[in-house]
């Protein structure tokens, strides 16, 4: 009986320590050959939105790069201090998974759906970026500095 017991209460309090992870802090971005480090985001929640900036550029020679390509108001806007994700909320059918806004790759000023998921115990994040369907699109681990 003891045993049932304390099984329910560690599975209790693994399941709200896995609800406790989530992708706001500040990470490393890690380019698609899973090695390149190309960037710190921070990501912050505002009244349950997640929103992410650039806020450090690893390679010198793109310190002073603009978001050339964007089509909307960050057209021309230095990528350094740019918001790159927004509009995204807690998955309320899939605990630990963040999805419903978007993603924009300051490369070339597409801007994409996102799903984001903290995973080996909040140490990285997975960041989905895709268009129509999560299969179609692309997938970078992130590593958390904060």
């Amino acid at each position: 009986m003891y045993r049932t017991i304390a099984a329910a209460v560690l599975l209790a309090a693994a399941s709200l320590a896995q609800a406790q992870i989530t992708p706001t802090g500040l990470w490393k971005t890690i380019d698609d050959d899973g090695k390149t480090e190309k960037s710190l985001v921070r990501i912050v929640d505002t009244a349950g939105v997640l929103s992410g900036k650039v806020e450090k550029i690893f390679d010198a020679a793109k310190q002073d790069a603009k978001c050339e390509e964007c089509s909307d108001a960050r057209k021309g806007q230095p990528v350094l201090g740019l918001t790159i994700i927004q509009g995204v909320k807690a998955n309320a059918g899939e605990a630990g998974l963040w999805d419903g806004g978007e993603i924009l790759d300051p490369n070339n000023g597409k801007t994409y759906k996102v799903r984001m998921k903290p995973v080996d115990g909040g140490k990285t994040l997975e960041v989905r970026g895709y268009i129509g369907m999560p299969l179609l699109g692309r997938t970078q681990t992130w590593q958390r500095v904060e």
